[in-house]
C-alpha cells in the first residue's frame, strides 16, 4: 500500500473534491494524511485523518468588495496566495518529513505543496478543482502573464527548488481535473499531462436538520429552485439574493426557492409556501430535487448541478468565476446575468428561460452523463495507486522542464 500526502488550502470548495478522493484511496487500504488548516478541515475529511497543522492567510471575506477582473485576480495570489504559500510551507515540509508520503496530491492554488515537494524531491500530483486555469483564459494578458509568472518565480526562490522550469500550478507528473472536455472546452498548451476525472463527490457533513417536509409538501408541480452563491462571498450577495427572491416571489405559481444565506444578509431563517431561507443545505442531496440553480458561478456549484442534470442561472462575481460562467453558456447550459446589475427581472427572466427551453435542461443532463462517464473520485483513485506505484519502482528525483 502507499502513502498519500493531501496538500490543501483553507477552502471548503477545494477540500471538498480531495476529501472524496482520499476516502476512495483509503477504502483500498492506503494510508492518507493532510497539510492544512485544521479548523478548516474538521468536519470536511474523514474523522481520524492525521492532519499536519499549517499557518494561514488572511481570509478572503477581508478583502475589498468592488475588487473585478485583473484587480481581483492581482489581490488573490499577492494578498491571499503568496502569504498562503510562505505561511503553509513550514508545516508542509514537516508533514513530508515525518509522514513520508509516496505521492503529494496538492491542490492548484496551494504552491506550498508543489514547492516543498520539488525542493524535497517528493513527487506530486496537482488537483485541480476548477478548470479555469488549465483553459489560459483566466489571465491572457501578456503583462500579467508576466506579473504572476515573477511572482511564482520568486515563491520558488524561496521555497522550491530555484533550478525548476515548469509552472507549479501543473505537475509535471499529472493534473486530475475535476470536470470533463464537454463543460471545460478547449485547453491550453503547455499545462503537462491533464486528466479530466469529473466532480468527485463523497460524503458531506452533517448540517443539521434540514426542513424535508417543505421540500415534499407541495404538490402543485411548482419548480424547485436552489439560489446559492457559495461560502467565499458571504459579505456581498445581500442585494443579489434580495432580487433573487422577488423574481421567485414574481413567479409564485412557477417556481419556489431555497436560498441559502450563510451570512443572514436576509436576517433569521425563515420559510413560507414560496420561499425557504437557510444559512445551511445538504446541497448534494438537495440537488436530486431541483429543477434550476442561481449562482455564482463557483466551480463546485456549477459541476454538482450539472451532475444532477439541472440548468443554471449563473452571476459571476470574480475569480475564477466569468471564466467557468463563459464554459456554462458555451456548452449552452444555462444563462449568465450580471451579478452586480441584475434585478428581479433580469433573474426572473433568465429562470424562465432555463426552466422553459428545454435545450439548457438536455445540454445539463449531457455534460451530467459525462461527468459520470469520466469516473469521478474511484478514477481520480486509480491514477493516483498508479503513479504510486511507478515511483516505488522509478524513484523520481527532481523532475526538470
Amino acid at each position: 500500500m502507499s502513502r498519500f500526502l493531501f496538500v490543501v488550502p483553507p477552502l471548503a470548495g477545494h477540500v471538498n473534491p480531495a476529501a472524496a478522493v482520499a476516502a476512495e484511496l483509503g477504502g483500498r487500504g492506503h494510508e492518507v494524511a493532510w497539510a492544512g488548516q485544521p479548523a478548516v478541515l474538521a468536519g470536511l475529511v474523514a474523522p481520524g485523518s492525521p492532519v499536519f497543522p499549517c499557518a494561514g492567510a488572511p481570509a478572503l471575506d477581508d478583502r475589498p468588495r468592488d475588487l473585478r477582473g485583473v484587480a481581483a485576480l492581482k489581490f488573490l495570489w499577492d494578498d491571499f496566495f503568496a502569504p498562503l504559500a510562505y505561511a503553509m510551507a513550514p508545516g508542509v515540509t514537516t508533514a513530508v518529513m515525518e509522514f513520508g508520503p509516496d505521492l503529494l496530491v496538492v491542490d492548484q492554488q496551494t504552491v506550498a505543496g508543489a514547492l516543498v515537494a520539488e525542493r524535497l524531491g517528493v513527487p506530486y500530483v496537482t488537483s485541480s478543482t476548477t478548470s479555469a486555469e488549465l483553459s489560459g483564459s483566466l489571465i491572457g494578458i501578456p503583462k500579467v502573464d508576466l506579473w504572476l509568472t515573477d511572482l511564482l518565480d520568486g515563491l520558488r526562490l524561496r521555497l522550491g527548488d530555484p533550478s525548476a522550469r515548469y509552472d507549479p500550478r501543473f505537475s509535471p507528473r499529472l493534473t486530475l481535473v475535476f470536470s470533463t472536455g464537454e463543460l471545460a472546452g478547449p485547453m491550453a498548451h503547455g499545462r503537462g499531462p491533464v486528466c479530466f476525472v469529473g466532480p468527485a463527490l463523497g460524503s458531506r457533513a452533517d448540517v443539521g436538520h434540514f426542513p424535508w417536509e417543505w421540500i415534499d409538501r407541495d404538490d402543485s408541480g411548482r419548480s424547485l429552485v436552489l439560489v446559492s452563491l457559495g461560502t467565499a462571498n458571504t459579505t456581498v450577495g445581500a442585494r443579489f439574493l434580495a432580487q433573487c427572491v422577488h423574481a421567485v416571489r414574481a413567479r409564485s405559481r412557477a417556481m419556489r426557492a431555497v436560498v441559502v444565506d450563510p451570512g443572514g444578509l436576509l436576517g433569521p431563517p425563515c420559510h413560507d409556501e414560496d420561499v425557504l431561507v437557510r444559512p445551511v443545505v445538504p446541497q448534494l442531496d438537495l440537488l436530486a430535487h431541483a429543477d434550476a440553480v442561481v449562482c455564482h458561478a463557483g466551480h463546485n456549484t456549477v459541476t454538482e448541478a450539472l451532475w444532477h442534470g439541472v440548468p443554471l442561472v449563473v452571476a459571476p462575481i470574480r475569480d475564477d468565476q466569468p471564466v467557468v460562467a463563459a464554459q456554462v453558456t458555451d456548452a449552452g447550459a444555462g444563462v449568465r446575468v450580471r451579478f452586480g446589475r441584475a434585478d428581479a427581472r433580469a433573474v426572473g427572466s433568465a429562470l424562465d428561460d432555463v426552466l422553459g427551453r428545454p435545450r439548457f435542461a438536455a445540454a445539463a443532463r449531457r455534460i451530467g452523463h459525462s461527468f459520470r462517464a469520466a469516473g469521478g473520485a474511484p478514477a481520480a483513485a486509480a491514477h493516483l495507486e498508479e503513479l504510486a506505484d511507478e515511483e516505488q519502482e522509478n524513484p523520481w528525483h527532481g523532475l526538470q522542464i
